[in-house]
């Protein structure tokens, strides 16, 4: 008899825990596992990659009505007699409104949104939440039988300003705490030192394979590249976290001193006016492209010169792995766990965090040959597959 499996997740609209968590379903062995899929949102870029194997679960209606505007939600509700989840939607609005961390909101806004939300009952053999927060959350007070609760941490958790109190509570609860890689480990073993034995690394699983095959679709030009331009490529969620208004400047940096760029990002979020704004505040509007969400970005990096990576904080970059795969000269700001994905001048270049210093990694990388081909030739050498990573999943939910 199959093991069944649950996986939960806010969404698969974008970002690198959601392509890591459709590449895990790709690798699963069907043959001796079932697998459910619980998502808050049954649309985005990588809904096209579930396997046809895994049983996508519908979502009630009331978590449909509770996803209405506010004043559409809180009429529905009342006109259904329901009083109860009325002043629930109306309290995660309110939570939701005012300035403040993101994270914290999302946090104390559970309990309300929580109420929107069946039980599962079905029995699992484990339950996987494959995001910190909400994720984690519904695993531990919606999944009535699993024989081992998973939670799984994508970020440096000490730069998300959440509330490890909040956390605490449902990290008790959970039989394993999965991150991706040691730095992250380090960071929630201090955090939550009662929790240290829960502590597991899986790496994100890349396929090179894959990668590869997804590169080159019919060798189309995805840039409209005029004359010499460097095309440097950026991948991520608009948001606070990705610093691309670093990039910004960088890019501003070296068009001022005489270089050809042309800076893409690829993504979407909360912060794209504010980058639109700023681009066009610095008259870069032919050098710096927001490109929006791409469900195949492979013939983007694989056609850019440099890659580059702003972040402010990360757990471990798939896009930085899927960079390295494809031999593309890598730069990235000096996060916490940057170390952890990039040699120094071995295979990428690490820089401080402010706008001259990427500027002057990127001009190094355009005007030093040997350096590039170094990088390049130290990159094709590597063993970057992480396939067998999903091994270890196993054998923590087998424990």
């Amino acid at each position: 008899m199959k093991k069944k499996l649950l996986f939960v997740m806010p969404s698969l609209a974008a970002g690198g825990g959601e392509k890591s968590l459709v590449t895990l379903l790709n690798r699963i062995d069907f043959k001796v596992y079932e697998v459910d899929l619980f998502l808050l949102s049954h649309e985005g870029i990588f809904m096209e990659f579930i396997p046809s194997e895994v049983r996508l679960l519908p979502l009630p209606e009331t978590y449909h009505l509770f996803s209405l505007p506010l004043l559409h939600s809180v009429k529905e509700f009342l006109l259904r007699g329901n009083g109860g989840l009325a002043y629930n939607r109306l309290m995660f609005s309110i939570k939701n409104r005012f300035p403040g961390n993101r994270a914290k909101k999302e946090q104390y806004s559970w309990k309300n949104i929580s109420k929107s939300l069946e039980h599962l009952q079905d029995k699992y053999y484990a339950a996987i939440g494959f995001l910190e927060k909400t994720s984690t959350y519904f695993c531990v007070d919606k999944v009535v039988a699993a024989e081992r609760k998973i939670g799984w941490v994508h970020i440096d958790y000490d730069q998300l300003g959440m509330d490890s109190r909040f956390d605490n509570d449902y990290f008790e609860k959970l039989d394993h705490i999965v991150t991706v890689s040691e730095k992250c480990a380090h960071i929630l073993e201090k955090r939550f030192p009662k929790q240290k034995n829960k502590v597991e690394v899986i790496y994100n699983i890349v396929s090179p394979s894959i990668i590869n095959k997804m590169a080159t679709p019919d060798a189309l030009d995805v840039y409209e590249k005029h004359g010499d331009e460097i095309i440097i490529l950026s991948i991520g969620r608009l948001h606070y976290q990705k610093n691309f208004d670093l990039a910004v400047e960088s890019c501003k940096l070296l068009v001022d001193r005489g270089y050809k760029i042309q800076w893409n990002i690829i993504g979407d979020g909360e912060e794209k006016e504010r980058l639109l704004k700023l681009i066009e505040e610095n008259h870069l509007e032919n050098n710096f492209k927001l490109l929006g969400l791409k469900s195949n970005p492979y013939p983007y990096i694989k056609q850019a010169d440099i890659y580059a990576q702003t972040s402010r904080f990360e757990g471990k970059s798939i896009a930085i792995d899927e960079a390295k795969i494809l031999n593309k000269p890598i730069i990235v700001t000096n996060f916490s766990t940057a170390k952890d994905q990039v040699n120094d001048e071995i295979d990428g270049l690490i820089v401080d965090m402010d706008a001259i210093a990427m500027a002057d990694g990127v001009e190094k990388l355009i005007k030093d040959s040997h350096l590039r081909k170094r990088l390049t030739t130290n990159l094709a050498n590597l063993q970057l597959g992480t396939e067998e990573e999903i091994e270890k999943l196993y054998e923590i939910i087998n424990r």
